[in-house]
């Protein structure tokens, strides 16, 4: 952990509380009202485990609308879904499914709503997009401070997100991540994640999505949140945060450097130790006895008192 030199995070349920709601229905179709908007993106969502899909699936249950039947359910990965409803293809997606199409969408509705870190569900049919809905995530509170903490020991901090790029910046600049890579599909991240090790060194990667698993192992060190994180990441991760408190990131770096530097010592001592009564018992100012004593016994109650060290380490943040 102490070579670890950038430490990449996931946007959604890392930096954020992972609590996504519904924000806004935008209807853009006079034939549609705001409960079919939200009848039709929760239709298609109802199986999914992502944190958008139960965002809008809460807030289809707590205004009592019925959900349809689905047929030839498609999932386009990091993009959106695709299925049928009474024999008529509807989808519920991110900007990414529907960019170069023919539909016609304001860039200044896109904006507006990216420019407050929301993130935006396109709800079409085969001709029109319907509407949008924008579900919008809390930043974690100590968020900012964990990261303002990382970049003061020298650390550089990513943040990885398939939301829009404006979007993006808004958290990011909210929080203090230097570097942000957006509009990201799931395989884009090993990409990057070997793009930043190329270019700082070892990295961490900080997940809690099945999406995740992939960079996690592939990162020198991965760390899943314990609580709200899949068992697919919790599973690939080297460290499990339990209480999904990324507060203790900085810690952990101060704890590995701390014990690293104590290791070196209690090696350094040892071998400087042995080697001094191995000259003095040739030189025979010391007996094999007082050897034992010293360099056996004494050493040993020096290099586990010298490791009681590693308890003491603060952690940075308190």
């Amino acid at each position: 952990m102490r070579n670890v030199k950038a430490v990449i995070f996931d946007k959604t349920g890392t930096l954020t509380e992972g609590k996504l709601e519904v924000s806004d229905v935008e209807v853009l179709n006079s034939d549609y009202c705001e409960a079919d908007i939200i009848k039709i993106a929760a239709s298609l969502e109802n199986e999914s485990s992502h944190p958008i899909a139960q965002a809008i699936i809460s807030h289809a249950d707590e205004n009592d609308i019925t959900l349809d039947t689905i047929d030839d359910f498609r999932n386009v990965t990091g993009k959106g879904i695709i299925a049928s409803i009474n024999g008529e293809q509807y989808y519920a997606a991110n900007e990414a499914l529907i960019e170069g199409s023919s539909f016609n969408i304001s860039r200044d509705d896109i904006n507006r709503y990216s420019s407050e870190g929301k993130t935006l569900i396109f709800v079409g049919d085969s001709k029109n997009v319907l509407g949008i809905i924008t579900v919008s995530d809390k930043i974690r509170d100590n968020a900012s401070e964990v990261i303002a903490d990382l970049n003061k020991q020298g650390v550089q901090t990513v943040m990885l997100t398939g939301d829009n790029k404006d979007a993006a910046q808004k958290v990011a600049s909210d929080i203090g991540i230097k570097y942000v890579y957006s509009n990201l599909l799931p395989e884009d991240k090993l990409n990057i994640l070997d793009t930043i090790r190329n270019k700082f060194g070892d990295v961490a990667m900080v997940g809690d999505g099945i999406n995740d698993a992939p960079a996690l192992a592939r990162a020198n060190i991965g760390i899943a949140m314990g609580a709200a994180g899949s068992d697919v990441a919790i599973e690939t991760a080297d460290v499990a945060l339990m209480q999904d408190d990324i507060s203790k990131l900085p810690y952990l770096f101060s704890l590995s450097r701390k014990t690293m530097g104590i290791i070196k010592q209690n090696i350094t001592v040892a071998i400087t130790v042995k080697l001094l009564c191995v000259v003095l018992a040739i030189l025979g100012i010391i007996t094999l006895m007082m050897s034992v004593g010293l360099g056996d016994l004494g050493l040993t109650l020096l290099v586990i008192l010298n490791s009681f060290r590693i308890g003491m380490v603060k952690d940075p943040l308190f």
